[in-house]
């Protein structure tokens, strides 16, 4: 996926053919747009370890030929003996270019898989480190698998084919 040198990547999804595209992705910037910590109860003693549920939601859209925005959401909310612990909204975008003018089914791969992958460790670092500065112990969010979530949501009919624009 990643070089680990200038934020470039393959995409790792292959077309139907089976031949890769000579496409790569470019993060351009990245940048947190939208963050909000509830901690309602604060300070707490907890005694029993918190129930933790977490919930993700991805967005790409069109800027121009080249450049898309691509948008992470994630939703984590904590209870712990039926009270709520804390509550954490992260929307991290980020601003990609991608080169080689892939097929839009192929882009909608890219954006909706690859682009996530490189942006998720910056988000998951803000989101142990507002958690850890709202008086708790870092949520370390395990890594997400994006094909996965990607084929789900195709499966389900949540994507549109073709359209390199929209949720998932």
């Amino acid at each position: 996926m990643s070089d680990g040198s200038n934020g470039q990547s393959t995409a790792g999804a292959l077309p139907q053919d089976g031949a890769p595209p000579d496409v790569g992705i470019q993060a351009i910037g990245q940048y947190v747009k939208d963050l909000s910590f509830e901690n309602p109860g604060a300070p707490l003693n907890l005694t029993a370890r918190p129930q933790i549920e977490l919930g993700v939601d991805l967005q790409a859209k069109r800027l121009d030929a080249e450049r898309f925005e691509v948008e992470l959401k994630l939703r984590v909310s904590a209870q712990a003996e039926n009270k709520p612990v804390f509550l954490l909204e992260l929307v991290y975008g980020g601003l990609f270019q991608v080169h080689g003018n892939p097929p839009e089914d192929f882009l909608q791969q890219v954006l909706l898989i690859d682009a996530p992958q490189l942006l998720f460790p910056f988000a998951r670092r803000i989101v142990a480190d507002a958690v850890r500065d709202g008086g708790m112990p870092p949520l370390m969010i395990e890594p997400i698998n994006f094909a996965a979530l990607y084929r789900t949501k195709a499966a389900e009919g949540q994507i549109r084919a073709g359209s390199p624009t929209q949720a998932v």
